[in-house]
Formats: structure tokens, sequence, C-alpha cells
């Protein structure tokens, strides 16, 4: 069995599994089922209020249970929602997964969305992530509202929990505020993950000071290695570990050539189009490319979207994934069983229990 060699950097893969106009659950679970099969990291599963479809939370709360160590992380958008119900929802897709959930916070910019919940037109793009950046923060208030011994299910005396273990978070924002405690005991993962789309000036803000794992779509290497140093950069800046943020590079993947080659040694990287980088050729190709911008250090690994959902998902886990696990590049197996051990990120903390805090 092929292993990482000690002191390599970790190579991190991710697939997103968007299945446009389908509702049927069994299809969502044979795509997540290869990803698994392939040991990517975490799957993705994008939501919207601007299109038709499933619940991406849903689905995949509902996928949990059929699998076991694969992160499942969905797109939550925070405009319009109340925060004190995404966290419950966060928090009960960590449970049921057991420790497997991560979100990708959004933001809603239509004027059409907004009357689908009677709501007036939303702010500008920049106040919108501030607010999702409040909404992660007043999140993870409300996971550490309930220490991991909180729960002590007495039967003897019919007590279920212990009150001085749980916590007011008394989180006042410009848009809302909250109470708290939470209604759903700490998440296993503590915080399950958060992982931003860092593609605007804005987002790419958030990303630095709230996310887990930041996504940029940069064709040219030199571009996505600058991309990945400012985050860090910024991230340091805010008082993080640089350390404790994977940023990996957002690309949409076209494998219909076979082994076809994109460009002859796959050209110097993907093509940039309107839609963010698109690399088109062959298995082995991609895995050159993968290989290479890791090697570089122009990001820490790759979230893939593919243009066919089926037939380039399925190349790529029976693949291009074996050929970098043959390379000794990625992993053959899950060295944990959640998405912080496979990202490397440590649980975190509660901060109410480490102030000593007992209301």
């Amino acid at each position: 069995m092929t292993t990482r060699p000690a002191g390599r950097r970790s190579l991190h893969l991710a697939a997103a599994v968007d299945l446009p106009d389908t509702y049927e659950a069994e299809p969502y679970e044979r795509a997540v089922r290869l990803a698994e099969h392939g040991a990517l990291d975490f799957v993705t599963l994008h939501d919207s209020f601007a299109a038709p479809g499933p619940d991406g939370l849903a689905v995949l709360s509902r996928l949990a249970p059929r699998t076991t160590r694969i992160g499942l992380v969905p797109t939550v958008t925070t405009t319009h929602t109340e925060p004190f119900h995404v966290q419950a929802a966060v928090a009960t897709l960590d449970w049921v997964s057991r420790g497997r959930a991560g979100w990708r916070p959004d933001v809603s910019t239509g004027a059409a969305e907004a009357r689908l919940f009677g709501r007036r037109d939303p702010a500008d793009p920049v106040a919108l992530w501030e607010e999702a950046g409040d909404v992660v923060d007043a999140a993870r208030k409300l996971w550490d509202s309930w220490e991991d011994d909180a729960e002590i299910r007495d039967v003897a005396t019919g007590r279920f929990v212990d009150r001085d273990r749980l916590h007011h978070v008394d989180h006042e924002g410009p848009t809302f505020s909250v109470r708290g405690p939470s209604i759903v005991p700490r998440p296993p993962q503590g915080h399950p993950v958060v992982v931003v789309d860092a593609g605007s000036p804005h987002a790419a803000e958030a990303a630095a000071r709230h996310a887990d794992v930041a996504l940029v779509a940069e064709a040219e290497p030199d571009r996505l290695a600058a991309a990945r140093t400012a985050l860090r950069r910024r991230a340091a800046e805010l008082g993080r570990d640089p350390d404790t943020l994977r940023v990996l590079a957002a690309l949409r993947i076209d494998l219909s050539a076979g082994e076809r080659a994109a460009r002859p040694g796959h050209g110097g990287g993907p093509l940039p189009t309107e839609d963010g980088p698109l690399y088109r050729g062959g298995p082995v190709d991609l895995a050159d490319l993968i290989a290479d911008r890791h090697r570089e250090g122009a990001a820490d690994g790759f979230h893939l979207t593919p243009l066919d959902p089926r037939r380039d998902l399925e190349r790529l886990v029976n693949a291009t994934v074996p050929l970098l696990q043959h390379r000794g590049l990625f992993r053959t197996f899950y060295p944990g069983s959640t998405l912080r051990e496979h990202l490397g990120l440590a649980r975190p903390v509660n901060q109410y229990a480490t102030a000593g805090e007992r209301r």
C-alpha cells in the first residue's frame, strides 16, 4: 500500500457533486460514494435561491448514514436566513455524519431572491459578505455554547444536561443578535469545517478571517500562488496561524478527451473561461497538472468540478487519483474519521470552557 513519504506536504482533493435537474437521492449517493472510493477529502453540493433544485444541506444529511469517511460540504446561503437555524442544521449534519460536516457560506445579491422571502432588496456585496462572516462567528459561538461534557443523561435524577456547562453567547452583530445557547449539543468536530469561495475581494477577506478552506479560481500558476500567499498573509495579519488555512485551486474539468493531452505537457495549465479555469484533456495530464501545482507550492490541493458530472467524476476517481496514489502524492486510505482529520486541522478548543465561564 502506497503511503505519503514523511515530511511531504499533504495533497488535498475535493470534488463537486452537482447534478442539475436531479431530485432523486440515488444519483447523488452514487456520486458521493464514488468520490469516497477515491479517498477524496470532501465533496461539495452547490445550492442557491436563484435556481430550482433540492436543498443541498438536506441532500447531504440524507446521504451521511450511507457513507463512512468522506466530508460533506453543502452551500448554505447566509442572506435572508436565520443564523440560529443555520448553525443548528450544520451541527446536525456533523452529528449524523459522525464528524464529517463542512459548510460553504454564500450570499444572495439578487432582488428576485429577496422577494422570495418578502424582504427588502439585499445590501451591496461588501456588506453581505461582512454579514456572512458574522454568521460564521455566531455559529462557532453557538457550537461552543455546549461544553463537550454538558450532556450527563443521568437517569436516576432525570437530568439530561449540566446547566453550568451551557452558555449564553449574547452575540450582537450589525444585522442580527443571538442570545443562545444552541438547541443542538456541540458537534463532534467542535466546529464543522468552513469552506469559502474566495472569488471576490470581499469573499477573500471573509476567507482569510473565517475559513478553514479557501477556494481560488486562477488559471495561471503564478497568480494562483500569489493568491495563496495573499490569503495566508492576511490570515496572519488577522491573528490567525496561516497554517490552519488550506487553499485549494478551483478547477472545472472536462475529461472527454480520454488520454489526449489538454495541450502538450498540459501546456502550463488550464484555460481561463468566463466560468473559471477549465482543464480539457485526459486523466494522465490532469494528474501531471495537479502534481506540478502542488510541488510548486501554488496550492494545497484542488477542488474539481466535473463538466459532465457522471463521466468526469468516474475518470477522476478511477484514473487520475490512482496515478497520484502510485506516485506517493495522495493517500490510499483515510487516516482518520472526521473531515478535520482529513485536512490536518485540529479540533477547536471550546472558547467558553477555556475562559472558565459558568453561567
